[in-house]
């Protein structure tokens, strides 16, 4: 619903901007939440690390019942049939299909980069944490500078992230034994993946701006589905074939995502 939200908020073209806020408030969690949750695991078993959850929660529901803004709804509007007629549209078809492509390809990769950090790379538990860490502050930076590079070349971008993407996942198919340049690619990887949700959010607004929730609801159907056929089906390559065939396949899918999204930029000039 964050598309749906930013437009009822602020002005046309501060969507961006305040979608990469939205966004921010994730990468700013995995700052935190990936290291920490990395070390509890490793210090107090999973099921303390998920019930320190519980106060998180229970905390951020009352903030939310205090903070977020009244929005009355639209009564004039009416309900106008399955969200999926929206793939009518062959614009919305296709660009969800590079949006799941990309998902596809970034978490047949970054589902197992504990296995790969561990049994390749060969780092310890706290090295571990320390790159989960890294990755988490080089999202959250990401995610802060990503909207003024929407704004000024918006199909660029979204081209230019999952292409650097699949650069990174081959570059770790010769250099996964050294931890110092592993972790810098990962870094990198994490910079680039957590600001990109804030481009396929602010491409669903320009797309559909009468129709964002609509077009939002379908959008986290189609990257839910995308993240586990992405994650399912590198776990699959990964222990059948091993790490390089999962890698691999990570960055065949993002470069079809370059080629899909190049194709959604098109469509949508003509």
């Amino acid at each position: 619903m964050s598309a749906a939200t930013a437009i009822r908020l602020v002005p046309v073209h501060q969507v961006p901007r305040a979608l990469a806020i939205f966004n921010g408030g994730n990468a700013l969690a995995t700052v935190v939440a990936a290291p920490l949750g990395s070390y509890l695991g490793a210090t107090v078993g999973w099921r303390g690390a998920f019930f320190c959850l519980v106060p998180l929660a229970i905390v951020a529901f009352i903030w939310q019942c205090f903070s977020l803004p009244a929005m009355e709804s639209d009564k004039a509007s009416r309900p106008r049939g399955s969200v999926l007629r929206l793939l009518r549209h062959s614009i919305v078809a296709i660009g969800l299909l590079a949006c799941g492509l990309f998902f596809m390809g970034q978490f047949a990769l970054f589902t197992y980069v504990r296995p790969f950090l561990e049994a390749v790379t060969g780092v310890s538990a706290s090295g571990l944490s320390l790159i989960l860490l890294a990755i988490g502050v080089a999202g959250f930076i990401g995610t802060l500078g990503v909207s003024t590079l929407l704004n000024a070349r918006f199909y660029q971008t979204l081209m230019t992230i999952p292409l650097l993407m699949a650069l990174i996942a081959g570059m770790l198919l010769l250099v996964g034994h050294h931890a110092w340049t592993v972790a810098v690619l990962l870094s990198l990887w994490g910079m680039l993946a957590t600001a990109a949700p804030t481009g396929w959010w602010t491409w669903i607004a320009r797309t559909l701006p009468d129709d964002a929730e609509a077009g939002g609801g379908l959008m986290v159907a189609v990257i839910q589905l995308s993240i586990a056929l992405g994650s399912t089906t590198g776990g699959l390559v990964f222990d059948r074939l091993g790490w390089q065939s999962a890698f691999g396949l990570s960055g065949i899918l993002l470069l079809a995502a370059v080629g899909v999204t190049l194709y959604t930029s098109r469509k949508m000039t003509q």
